[in-house]
């Protein structure tokens, strides 16, 4: 039996929930995968798969077996990579996962030009604020905001977020202008919790070494960057959210800036991986390719913050570009 052989048919029809879709995506006869899943089973002296009419299901023994082929398989796959005269045409399937607002204002926009230059790989991105577990979920890197406290994971700073602190005309119109941060408290403000614990988090304001924090009222709270814009846009109060989001409804009125004078330090963005995936160059490419995009976007480099760019911001929290696992 090649092992390799049967964890890669393993691993399928773990994918696919059926010898039969299994069988055709490896281009193998039904009889040869269901041979192949026997075999390891037999070597292994564990039950991997239920199996029933309807449908094929995984073990115990067989989720945590899954998990390391998985991993096996992709450590093959990188070192193939890593070796081969064709290492600047990397191939094969890159599982990343970035924050909502950056996926659709961002890396979305950007991406064929990304696929043009990489026509081999091909993209599963997720698209969430909450945190994921990279290892677990299988992902080969992600986007994230905060500093990074993981030592299971290798990291790039490719870039740096600021804040705006705004409303709509209509909110304005009818609550008038704060002119400091306490005076939020007076104010209908839309808070921002964590996906990961529930916790309504904090404003946080800075100016000339005065350093403000406040637990603000809020008539809603939400955990995804761009229905929290949305609330903004809707009148339902003041928001805080990075300025790449706000611009074009800045530019045309349909937010006004609050409290220029006021900021907080810039939000460092990294690319991380699993310390196993960094022979990957699919990988590598990628991170190469974030950086370059964002080192081109005047509201993403790694450069100092123009204060009269970019007023206050939310805590230095990563809760509005991908929570930290």
């Amino acid at each position: 039996m090649n092992k390799l052989q049967a964890m890669e048919v393993f691993v399928q029809v773990v994918d696919c929930g059926s010898f039969t879709k299994a069988a055709d995506a490896l281009q193998l006869p039904k009889a040869t995968v269901s041979t192949l899943i026997q075999s390891l089973e037999t070597t292994l002296s564990a039950k991997l798969l239920h199996r029933t009419t309807r449908q094929v299901t995984v073990t115990s023994d067989g989720a945590a077996y899954y998990e390391r082929c998985v991993r096996i398989l992709s450590d093959v796959r990188d070192a193939e990579e890593s070796l081969s005269r064709h290492r600047l045409s990397p191939s094969g399937r890159l599982r990343v996962d970035a924050p909502t607002g950056l996926s659709s204002e961002i890396l979305l926009p950007a991406l064929p030009q990304f696929f043009e230059r990489y026509p081999d790989i091909t993209m599963e991105l997720g698209s969430t604020d909450r945190p994921v577990d990279l290892v677990e979920e299988g992902v080969d890197c992600a986007v994230r905001g905060g500093e990074l406290y993981d030592p299971n994971l290798i990291a790039r700073r490719v870039g740096v977020v600021n804040f705006v602190t705004c409303a709509s005309p209509a909110y304005v119109e009818r609550y008038g202008l704060p002119q400091h941060p306490h005076e939020l408290e007076r104010h209908r403000c839309v808070n921002y919790f964590s996906s990961k614990t529930g916790k309504v988090y904090n404003w946080e304001f800075n100016r000339n070494g005065e350093r403000i924090e406040l637990a603000l009222p809020g008539v809603i709270a939400l955990n995804d960057s761009n229905a929290y814009v949305q609330a903004g846009l809707s009148g339902l109060g003041i928001i805080n959210m990075t300025d790449y989001l706000l611009t074009q409804y800045l530019a045309t009125g349909r937010l006004v800036r609050l409290l220029p004078d006021w900021r907080s330090d810039p939000l460092p963005i990294h690319v991380v991986y699993p310390q196993n995936r960094h022979l990957s160059a699919k990988v590598r490419v990628f991170v190469e390719w974030v950086s370059e995009l964002f080192a081109n976007n005047p509201h993403l480099r790694l450069q100092p913050a123009d204060s009269a760019l970019n007023p206050p911001p939310l805590p230095p929290d990563a809760f509005r570009l991908g929570e930290q696992a």
